[in-house]
């Protein structure tokens, strides 16, 4: 297995994916590990940037939130190339599933490296939060170390 997911599972992006949709604010309720401090997702109306929202606290132990914004390029329906702003490791981003409603999302990527349940709001909505770790279950991800976020 290859980060969180067995990489011989097939995987594929939603077909009911609408970028105009998916844009907008997304609190994340659910990382792996070396997302724990991602609290938030804003994606842009015209796909061209993802900001990911972190709580960080410095040396002198101020905590708040702290925007990275990345360039994003589409490759296909639902997914995108991100880039890293600081110049480290880029992500791939598949938007595996959403509701019909695009309340709730769940994200991943082929390789297995992370993944994340995103919802509207910061409460609420255990069927359907339920149901995205079920569509990540199903596309080889071991659930196991999905935590929830604060």
């Amino acid at each position: 297995m290859t980060g969180h997911r067995d990489t011989a599972t097939i995987i594929a992006s939603t077909t009911r994916f609408e970028a105009q949709r998916f844009a907008g604010d997304w609190v994340v309720r659910a990382a792996y590990p070396q997302d724990a401090d991602l609290r938030g997702v804003t994606a842009r109306q015209d796909g061209t940037a993802f900001t990911l929202l972190r709580h960080r606290c410095d040396a002198t132990g101020q905590c708040g939130t702290v925007a990275e914004v990345w360039p994003a390029t589409a490759t296909g329906q639902g997914r995108y190339e991100l880039r890293d702003p600081s110049g480290a490791a880029d992500r791939t981003l598949w938007v595996l599933w959403v509701d019909d409603g695009f309340r709730t999302a769940a994200v991943g990527t082929p390789d297995g490296r992370w993944g994340w349940i995103l919802d509207r709001s910061a409460s609420g909505g255990a069927d359907r939060i339920a149901a995205a770790r079920e569509v990540l279950d199903f596309n080889g991800y071991d659930l196991t170390d999905l935590a929830k976020q604060p």
